[in-house]
């Protein structure tokens, strides 16, 4: 070797650390990024699937299904199109949920998408916004009706999440914006929301019950929110099974394949969420009440599915009710609470 060649070698900044000395092979370059840290310019899919719960989406579509099916009107493009509709402005309440309460998540909850710094708050609200904003062109596309239950349904939205979700009003705000989602599908696919009104309270009491408990979920709570939500569960298994004067299913519909297809859904919505609410009463921890709260929330698919039938469309609760083991699946991965 030439005394240039060695020269250069003993210079190269490649080889030696600013010392001058040989660099340790078992220390990290500075200058080579840490894999641990995650690179701010990608998106991080994982903390946005937990942001906007992924697994909860799927109890979306079947209220503008039981919402057509309490209208008496076979699904169509306009149906598709609420179902969309209704996907985007549920999104855009998770994203604008946790923007709202990243204070409160920085101190109970750090490991959630805002406080730990894997998605920023700007790019949350930016998404609510969004999302709210493609939730009302979509209504707009399924017709006027169906915009006219959109837009009072975005409102639910945001004002629950920026005004009414700490206060006592908290809990009936999103009841209704579960009812107004069923009355969308009811008003996109035939326009006649006044037969859509039953189911939608029904939906919407399932809905009051689940809030109320989940408003405990991060502390020690008492056990009069599971024993009510219990008691609920109860009467809405025993009206789904008694339907109110002048509330029936259209003759072509099979009424009797309908209502043996009610009880069965019925039987599984009660079963989906007693377990978990009684447990949760016995020993109103945070893990059991958060167990409790995703159980509800998965509840919702076999209520909708029943609610469906008892409107006569068993194909649209039988099609609704595959929707619940992929759910189940998801929720396995990502937490819907």
């Amino acid at each position: 070797m030439s005394g240039g060649e060695a020269g250069h070698q003993v210079g190269d900044p490649a080889s030696t650390t600013a010392q001058g000395r040989t660099p340790d092979p078992c220390t990290p370059d500075p200058r080579t990024p840490d894999p641990r840290i995650p690179d701010p310019r990608i998106p991080d899919l994982r903390a946005w699937a937990e942001l906007l719960r992924l697994p909860a989406l799927f109890t979306v579509p079947g209220d503008a299904l039981a919402g057509a099916a309490a209208a008496s009107a076979r699904p169509d493009r306009r149906t598709v199109l609420a179902i969309a509709s209704s996907l985007c402005l549920y999104e855009a309440g998770m994203a604008l949920n946790d923007w709202a309460d990243r204070a409160e998540d920085a101190a109970e909850r750090p490991h959630r998408p805002l406080p730990s710094g894997r998605v920023r708050p700007a790019a949350a609200l930016g998404a609510a916004c969004a999302l709210t904003a493609a939730g009302l062109a979509l209504a707009a596309r399924a017709g006027r009706p169906a915009l006219t239950v959109a837009a009072p349904l975005a409102a639910t939205v945001w004002s629950y999440d920026l005004v009414l979700k700490g206060t006592p009003a908290g809990p009936f705000a999103m009841a209704a914006a579960r009812g107004l989602d069923l009355l969308l599908g009811a008003a996109a696919t035939g326009g006649r929301i006044g037969r859509a009104l039953p189911s939608a309270a029904l939906l919407s009491t399932h809905t009051l019950a689940v809030t109320t408990v989940s408003r405990q979920e991060t502390r020690d709570g008492t056990p009069a929110a599971p024993l009510a939500a219990l008691a609920t569960t109860g009467a809405l298994t025993w009206l789904l099974h008694h339907r109110p004067p002048g509330d029936r299913p259209s003759p072509r519909r099979r009424p009797g394949l309908a209502a043996a297809t009610t009880k069965a859904l019925t039987a599984a919505y009660a079963a989906t969420v007693a377990r978990p609410y009684l447990h949760a009463a016995l020993n109103p921890s945070p893990p059991l009440t958060q167990r409790a709260v995703g159980a509800g929330v998965r509840a919702t698919i076999p209520l909708q599915c029943a609610l469906a039938a008892r409107s006569g469309a068993v194909a649209t609760a039988l099609l609704t009710a595959a929707l619940a083991p992929v759910a189940q699946r998801f929720a396995k991965r990502v937490s819907v609470t």
